[in-house]
């Protein structure tokens, strides 16, 4: 099993108190076949969260409203237009990574409401809420973007703001958290951190050392096709617990991609199931309140499974060895973490250091920020 010390989390005994909110519409986002985002990856993690006896709340839609919170009025009219099929180039719907689906608007306030649900219930004193259908980080105020139609992250840190003065985002997704970092660049209550492959060779292009904002508090650590494991964990615990200590964050949104993992079809990272929940766990050692969501990830025999050994730990709970039987043929998996880690190790580390000696400035400028 992997276990945690527990001893500097005083704040919460073991066994957290959280939410896990999901409900069966959250499915009909659905891009269609042969779309990279499947949502059989939900409904399996979601098989796989009932079966380790994850109580499941069920979260309403997002509201006008919480959209509002982010996205432009003629920018959901043309979400609505484009799910009754009309296209709209200048707002990315309906080409590329997004195509048109029926009823696009009303099922995307599917996704985003489970995130508001949770960001609402950690503003109500809830310490954890899980909502495994969003974290679609891509989505811009005015326009679509890889695979994503509204931005449910930037909604829950706008919901978050209303009870804590400063929350940090983090991003372990291998695709660089574009829309969130822009929607909140020059904001200097919210500390974005996206760790991913680098925008040479994956997009969205975008996520460089550079990218700071104007009060430093957008922190990108960019690695190279090929890192490993090992290296990618290392470059996360050099600068993601500092920053986000020393920003003086009082919440945490936590978008967890699994598409690092070396068996996703669409990146070029080589991390294991057990290296990416590492940096969960560095998450939940924060002792923070956090709201925790989804995010990429396109092998079906990883996602489910790095998803909820991400929910028990954030639970504080125990991942065990193996997958309860019930479900092992629904997941073609019998185990949450995997038996080899890939090789060789240490690739990547070059790229890597030089990320974190540039950043390690903007960390300690932080300290006085």
């Amino acid at each position: 099993m992997l276990r945690r010390d527990c001893s500097a989390r005083a704040r919460y005994s073991r066994g957290v108190r959280g939410e896990f909110f999901y409900r069966p519409e959250m499915l009909s986002y659905d891009f269609g076949a042969g779309h990279p985002l499947n949502p059989e990856r939900l409904r399996r993690a979601i098989a796989l969260a009932e079966a380790e006896g994850i109580q499941v709340s069920v979260p309403p839609p997002a509201t006008y409203d919480d959209l509002l919170r982010i996205h432009t009025r003629d920018y959901l009219e043309a979400v609505k237009r484009a799910g009754e099929g009309v296209p709209s180039p200048e707002h990315g719907l309906g080409y590329g990574d997004d195509p048109l689906f029926s009823d696009m608007h009303g099922a995307s306030l599917w996704y985003v409401g489970g995130s508001a649900a949770a960001a609402r219930a950690v503003c109500d004193g809830s310490p954890l809420a899980i909502s495994l259908s969003g974290g679609l980080h891509h989505a811009m105020p005015e326009r679509a973007s890889g695979f994503c139609i509204y931005n449910d992250l930037a909604v829950a840190i706008s919901l978050l703001r209303e009870r804590f003065s400063r929350v940090a985002y983090i991003d372990i997704d291998v695709h660089h958290g574009d829309g969130v970092q822009w929607i909140f660049y020059d904001e200097p209550t919210v500390l974005t951190i996206s760790i991913h492959e680098s925008g040479r060779s994956l997009f969205p292009g975008t996520g460089f050392v550079g990218e700071l904002g104007a009060e430093k508090t957008s922190l990108n650590i960019p690695v190279n096709a090929g890192t490993t494991g090992d290296v990618w964990l290392e470059a996360f615990r050099a600068i993601v617990p500092t920053a986000v200590r020393r920003f003086g964050a009082e919440a945490i949104v936590l978008q967890m991609g699994t598409d690092t993992h070396a068996l996703d079809p669409i990146a070029h990272v080589n991390l294991a199931a057990q290296e990416w929940l590492e940096a969960v766990q560095e998450v939940r050692g924060l002792d923070l309140p956090t709201v925790a969501c989804g995010g990429g990830g396109y092998n079906l025999r990883t996602v489910p499974r790095m998803w909820i050994a991400a929910a028990l730990t954030l639970l504080d709970r125990d991942v065990p060895e193996g997958i309860p039987a019930d479900v092992q043929s629904l997941l073609e998996v019998s185990a949450y973490l995997d038996a080899d880690l890939p090789t060789p190790r240490r690739r990547g580390e070059t790229a890597a250091e030089d990320a974190v000696r540039q950043l390690k400035e903007s960390v300690e400028w932080l300290s006085v920020g």
